[in-house]
């Protein structure tokens, strides 16, 4: 039997995984977090198969959990299921130590498929992720200026890109509002941008915010 731990902030979403998983013969939804925080301290007391994890959370970054919960447990096996795009966070959450990613509008099948995957040390990505990642091994592959900010600047640079306010974004991240202040100068900086304008312009057109 698969022990799965569900991490999301929706209870409604969280009640709707587990009733599809009831329906499998070989998986139960042993436990389930709404917050990053919660998925460490289960973690911790408890041994699961697959944890499927939203990358966005309140409280500390997605990607920081999934760095930690590797740390502390080489060998968990985490599925990201996000409402995210793939452009948006999956390489990422890949490098951080995930062995998959999916969006939310995945099909039940698929996730189903994807968890039994990933519960046996595997790894699991869309057909055109996996071509993206193949192509970035060829010599001459450039990098976008947006891979050269670190996990934090680049969640902060997709909450400015989507609208959101410096006090929304440091109430949501639990940061103070100077240090996602200082993490924008550092963001336009590195991506030679001067403004927000141009930083949205930028995430709109390689479709890294919805």
């Amino acid at each position: 039997m698969i022990k799965v731990l569900i991490a999301d902030d929706h209870p409604l979403f969280r009640e709707g995984i587990k009733r599809m998983l009831s329906e499998t013969s070989d998986m139960v939804v042993a436990d389930e977090a709404s917050n990053g925080q919660e998925v460490l301290n289960i973690v911790k007391k408890n041994d699961f198969d697959v944890i499927m994890l939203d990358i966005s959370m309140p409280g500390r970054s997605g990607l920081d959990i999934i760095k930690q919960l590797k740390c502390d447990r080489p060998d968990l096996h985490i599925l990201i299921l996000s409402m995210h795009s793939e452009e948006e966070y999956a390489e990422r959450a890949l490098k951080a130590g995930a062995a998959g990613y999916l969006v939310k509008k995945t099909t039940p099948d698929e996730l189903v498929t994807a968890i039994r995957k990933v519960s046996m040390g595997k790894k699991y990505v869309s057909s055109s992720l996996a071509e993206r990642l193949a192509c970035q091994i060829g010599k001459n592959f450039k990098k976008m200026p947006h891979e050269s900010l670190s996990d934090r600047e680049y969640e902060v640079m997709c909450m400015i890109a989507s609208g959101k306010r410096i006090k929304e974004i440091a109430e949501e991240l639990s940061l103070s509002r100077k240090t996602i202040t200082t993490h924008r100068t550092h963001i336009l900086g590195k991506m030679g941008l001067k403004n927000n304008s141009q930083l949205t312009h930028y995430a709109i057109q390689n479709q890294l915010v919805n």
